[in-house]
């Protein structure tokens, strides 16, 4: 059964980009667009991580994670940050947030999909 993905992305070509980059290497990717969605999403699927942009409209992605971290169903869903902030302030935020790896945009494919195979263990 192929692992599940949950990218939460505002900007249109980013997610399409990864999505399809994901999807190549068999994974079941799904996208939303905003922060609220993307919580309700990932109690609704369940997936197994969770690409998460941090400038979203709504909540931010510093929520996002929190709220994913801290529901029971979801304690094994890995969420890693794919964001343009590249300020150490921020980062550290992701990281008390829960999040459990931070990747600044955009990252070549190859390593993306290097990355989230290794969190995956696929």
């Amino acid at each position: 059964m192929p692992k599940k993905i949950l990218i939460i992305e505002d900007h249109a070509t980013d997610a399409a980009i990864s999505k399809e980059v994901l999807e190549k290497e068999g994974f079941e990717v799904e996208v939303v667009s905003s922060g609220e969605e993307g919580a309700k999403k990932a109690l609704e699927i369940k997936p197994d991580l969770v690409l998460l942009d941090l400038v979203l409209p709504g909540i931010d992605g510093f929520e996002v994670c929190r709220r994913i971290k801290k529901e029971a169903a979801l304690h094994r869903t890995i969420v890693i940050i794919l964001s343009v902030k590249d300020d150490i302030d921020d980062i550290s935020r992701a990281f008390h947030a829960g999040a459990d790896d931070y990747i600044i945009k955009t990252p070549l494919p190859e390593f993306l999909v290097r990355k989230l195979k290794l969190y995956l263990r696929t």
